[in-house]
């Protein structure tokens, strides 16, 4: 294995430490969400990788015949597919009087073997529609409920290889886990390799939620990041959002996964160059 990481790096110009040091790098770890018909578009602007919807992608509702052509896609679109997000669908409460968790796990051990087969590796559960507090129901009580349906996911999760990350989202989305903190805390209660979090900056952003909850939460629990500008979810480099703070405190956890645009493009094709090389450009800013 030695061998072929020295033979490598010397097709590529690097020395061999180097070239385990680009493979460190958050900075060549840089994709979109988008779908598959974009990935040429991503690779042609320097992206390591595309970000599906789970729900979309490996619905359980969609049958063997049409998955089958769409896993044929993915695998052919020349970039990898490493994460999903979209996790639920609306229908599938986990929260509340109408919570349904035998659906869920059905659903979720349908979705993430169909998602193994395409490479996938984190699956984010942001669902807001799924997971939001019923008007009057218990806060305490919708928690232990979150937490009980997670125990019962991440070993379907172990067994198929996947992460799922929880993804904290902004008040104007979803009144339950609203910050990274406070899908870390989730997470250590669940207490299982295959439970982390996705941090989304640009939630984090409109939460003012500062790095400090990265370093918190630690390379342990921090396994998928997304990242938008603040005011209207623009791609990076659209109103000039400066990221490095939480880039810092991405390298100084030694952050090992990937980082994923998931914005409001005006126009694709047209922005995702400037849109990847401005996130790579503030990443390296910072030695990441």
């Amino acid at each position: 294995m030695r061998t072929a990481t020295v033979l490598l790096s010397m097709m590529l110009g690097l020395s061999p430490s180097q070239g385990r040091h680009r493979k460190n790098l958050l900075s060549e770890r840089i994709g979109v969400c988008t779908g598959v018909s974009n990935a040429d578009a991503v690779k042609r602007a320097g992206g390591h990788h595309i970000e599906l919807g789970l729900s979309d992608f490996a619905n359980p509702e969609k049958d063997d015949a049409r998955f089958a052509d769409d896993l044929k896609r993915a695998r052919e679109c020349g970039l990898p597919v490493c994460s999903t997000n979209g996790f639920f669908p609306g229908s599938i409460k986990v929260t509340g009087p109408n919570a349904d968790h035998e659906r869920a796990v059905r659903y979720t051990e349908t979705a993430l073997r169909r998602a193994h087969e395409a490479g996938i590796k984190v699956c984010v559960l942001g669902s807001s529609g799924s997971r939001n507090i019923p008007d009057g129901f218990s806060r305490q009580e919708a928690e232990r409920q979150f937490v009980e349906l997670l125990r019962k996911l991440a070993p379907i999760a172990k067994k198929y290889d996947i992460v799922i990350a929880i993804e904290p989202l902004q008040k104007s989305e979803s009144n339950f886990i609203n910050t990274v903190q406070e899908g870390y805390e989730i997470a250590r209660k669940v207490k299982h390799p295959n439970i982390g979090v996705n941090a989304d900056i640009f939630h984090m952003l409109r939460e003012g939620e500062g790095p400090q909850s990265l370093l918190n939460a630690g390379r342990k629990y921090i396994r998928n990041v997304h990242i938008a500008e603040k005011a209207n979810r623009t791609a990076p480099g659209v109103d000039g959002d400066d990221f490095t703070a939480y880039f810092a405190a991405l390298k100084k956890i030694k952050y090992s996964g990937n980082l994923s645009i998931e914005c409001v493009w005006s126009d694709f094709k047209s922005q995702v160059g400037s849109a990847i090389g401005e996130v790579k450009r503030q990443l390296q800013s910072v030695g990441f």
